[in-house]
């Protein structure tokens, strides 16, 4: 008969591992600070070690979304912020309908503020709530969970898997029941934390750039950047405003005062400049 291992004989996954540094209180002011900034080396290889699951995932994400499909990111606490936050970006950014990138968080959108006791624990939560956005076959879900084992995550991943949507995990532990449940399982293995289970930190670091890239990329892909520019952006304030004329007087040769009249009269740099050449469609702004 094998043995049944005793809880504290069972290994812990990287991220509630004790750190290399203790004592913290002891510490100063100086020592605390270096020693945070030293551990970001781990979050650098472990987002550089992820890039080829990257590229394969963004790879079948694109095809997808040159279909109609969406993208939605699930997830709890920090890694549920984080997906409402990257996604919301990508309206103004990118120009595109607030529908495409969907941030969706256990609890609903007050967890972004304060957590709401037991909704990551909900295997079944997040289907409901993607249901409510009537989820297609040319979908995508990407299941994002530091530990790769938060119910929410993992169900809506085999729920969504099961629907025949593209599925991918982010998480920041190997060999994951997230992982396991998706198509793509893409791993950054940053190890312990500064604060013991804290993945607020180095997880939390490693999931931001991994989101920075995933719709930076998809959206280069599907045409919303032109040059290094984002010619689709939408000019809300007076720094966006200020950003748009300088480029469409630069793609043009008109004036600023004409560039920012053109731009007000047009909504974007890329309308702007096909209609103040037409021969520009399709080419750098």
């Amino acid at each position: 008969m094998s043995k049944v291992p005793k809880p504290n004989e069972i290994p812990l996954p990287p991220t509630e591992q004790p750190g290399a540094h203790d004592h913290l209180e002891s510490a100063s002011i100086g020592q605390l600070l270096d020693w945070m900034h030293g551990e970001q080396v781990a979050v650098d290889r472990a987002v550089k070690a992820a890039i080829p699951a990257l590229e394969k995932f963004i790879t079948a994400l694109v095809a997808r979304m040159k279909k109609g499909g969406r993208l939605f990111c699930i997830g709890a606490g920090t890694s549920g912020r984080l997906g409402v936050v990257d996604a919301s970006e990508c309206p103004p950014t990118f120009g595109v309908d607030p529908g495409l990138v969907v941030g969706l968080i256990a609890g609903g959108d007050g967890a972004i503020r304060e957590a709401v006791e037991g909704a990551e624990d909900d295997g079944a939560g997040a289907w409901r709530d993607l249901a409510g956005h009537c989820p297609r076959p040319e979908d995508s879900v990407l299941g994002i969970a530091a530990s790769g084992r938060t119910p929410y995550v993992v169900g809506g991943l085999q729920s969504a898997r099961e629907a025949g949507l593209l599925t991918a995990a982010l998480v920041c532990n190997p060999s994951t029941p997230a992982a396991a449940a998706a198509e793509h399982a893409i791993e950054a293995i940053t190890g312990p934390e500064f604060i013991t289970g804290s993945t607020r930190l180095k997880a939390g670091t490693a999931t931001k750039l991994l989101l920075n890239m995933i719709s930076t990329v998809a959206m280069v892909q599907l045409g919303h950047v032109s040059g290094n520019k984002m010619v689709d952006m939408k000019p809300a304030n007076d720094k966006l405003v200020a950003r748009g004329t300088r480029m469409v007087a630069e793609a043009t040769g008109l004036s600023n005062e004409a560039a920012g009249a053109l731009l007000r009269t047009h909504g974007s740099v890329r309308r702007a400049v096909e209609a103040h050449n037409p021969n520009k469609r399709g080419t750098h702004a």
